[in-house]
């Protein structure tokens, strides 16, 4: 059974952060491009970095703590496994989600106070 919990426990996770990562940097597009005062080039690439290194950081720690040192004997404990497992990476991923969240409204907070650069073409 705990191979079983760990093909149910793989897929899950890789499968909310995907979400959750695709979710928050379509939207984070518009704070970059607040913060780059609407330079798209520089805004979507960093964006970009900024989702790579959130895919690293969270699939790492999914990897991480996806050990399972219990034996897993019953449906029973299987569910209450999961639950643990996946509970705690959410509560996880929630945690990193409002610390980007907290990211992007601190670099456009401070954006609104600096002057545009000048764009001469």
């Amino acid at each position: 059974m705990n191979f079983i919990a760990y093909l149910i426990y793989l897929p899950l996770v890789i499968l909310v952060t995907w979400y959750v990562a695709h979710t928050l940097f379509k939207n984070g597009r518009v704070f970059m491009l607040d913060i780059f005062h609407g330079r798209e080039d520089i805004a979507v690439a960093t964006n970009k970095l900024f989702e790579t290194g959130f895919y690293l950081l969270n699939l790492g720690f999914a990897f991480y703590i996806m050990e399972i040192s219990q034996v897993v004997v019953t449906k029973r404990s299987l569910m209450e496994v999961l639950s643990v497992k996946i509970g705690g990476f959410c509560i996880y991923l929630g945690v990193m989600l409002f610390f980007n969240l907290y990211l992007f409204f601190r670099g456009r907070r401070n954006a609104k106070r600096t002057v545009p650069p000048l764009i001469i073409k």
